[in-house]
């Protein structure tokens, strides 16, 4: 795809949760259609959406109905089935391309492929059967963290090991599942840097972000990070050299962990990012327009900050402060439409500009 795609074309969304809900919102107000696949029934993008499929990421049928009436595909989340992508590209590009997306969702082929740039990674051992745990434990030690491979998101899919005793219990909880243990690392804060690239090799990179997690899911995100000059600066060429490694298409979250030695990468996330949301409030391009831009080959915008901001997750029963938040000064609200409010469950969140 080297032509800019023309007004009033279709964006396909895998996925219709909160990303996707904003990124259909970015691409009607770029003049663009939307079309939401979803297996869920009353998806939240699907009320922005000019078209919703709801069916399994197995229906091939449906799979290939939904292709034939998009001009583009993207995803808000990585584990779509790799027999859907096979089924989708046949038929019309997506965007971002497969290789991040098979990089992304195995966590031990995303940490090598991260070694393999010369970036530095938390210390990591591949755990396939008891035996390995046995020797990763021996190699990593304790405190350590054991991750499924795939499908681990907010914290699932994750065992802590506070000694080296507690190792049998995380294997037990992985149920036979292949995972990775992670030694843990000294760290003063996280940041995360949102980033993307077009189809041309242009990049553009928005100012890191800090994060704070609470029970495994983001909490708040603040901009701009504590961060030297320098740090910044090495923060934002390590997110250029993944994406470019990548021949990436649109935007990316790259997760780092501070250091005195340096900045370590946690994760790569192909999509726009939770972390990124600040961006809605405040930068003129937000990182769901870079990510429209981005893949229908129009010009990057400009990811330039124009006020300090700091945005907070609304999680389960923090909808009971809506009222409160909306007749707060300086503050923006940003809800997904979910109809169910659980323990746990992204409501919305907030963006306050504090400068």
């Amino acid at each position: 795809m080297t032509d800019p795609l023309a007004l009033g074309s279709t964006i396909g969304i895998l996925g219709g949760g909160q990303l996707g809900r904003m990124l259909s919102v970015a691409a009607a107000r770029l003049g663009f259609k939307t079309h939401i696949f979803e297996p869920g029934a009353n998806p939240p993008a699907g009320h922005v959406a000019d078209a919703v499929t709801t069916a399994s990421y197995e229906d091939a049928d449906a799979l290939r109905s939904f292709a034939a009436a998009c001009d583009v595909v993207t995803f808000e989340f990585e584990n779509v089935p790799t027999a859907a992508l096979d089924l989708i590209e046949a038929q019309v590009p997506i965007r971002p391309g497969r290789e991040a997306l098979r990089i992304s969702q195995d966590r031990l082929t995303e940490k090598e492929f991260l070694q393999g740039l010369g970036l530095t990674v938390a210390p990591f051992a591949d755990v396939s059967d008891a035996a390995a745990m046995a020797t990763a434990v021996g190699k990593i030690g304790a405190p350590s963290i054991l991750k499924t491979r795939r499908f681990g998101y907010d914290g699932k899919g994750q065992a802590r090991l506070r000694t080296p005793d507690d190792a049998d219990q995380a294997f037990a909880d992985m149920n036979g599942a292949p995972a990775v243990l992670e030694g843990f690392v000294d760290f003063t804060h996280e940041v995360s840097v949102i980033a993307a690239r077009s189809p041309a090799g242009d990049v553009a990179c928005y100012d890191p972000g800090e994060n704070v997690h609470r029970d495994g899911i983001l909490h708040s995100t603040t901009v701009p990070a504590n961060l030297t000059s320098s740090q910044r600066m090495d923060a934002v060429l390590l997110a250029a050299k993944v994406l470019n490694a990548l021949d990436y298409v649109g935007v990316l979250g790259v997760e780092l962990f501070v250091t005195r030695q340096g900045l370590i990468v946690n994760e790569i996330a192909p999509r726009v990012h939770n972390s990124g949301h600040w961006t809605q409030n405040g930068c003129t391009v937000d990182q769901f327009e870079q990510h429209i831009r981005a893949i229908t080959g129009w010009p990057l915008g400009d990811g330039s900050r124009h006020a300090d901001v700091v945005m907070e997750n609304l999680i389960g029963d923090d909808m009971d402060r809506v009222p409160a938040l909306a007749a707060e000064k300086d503050t923006a609200l940003h809800l997904y439409g979910k109809a169910e409010v659980k323990a746990g469950r992204k409501m919305g969140h907030v963006n306050r500009i504090t400068r």
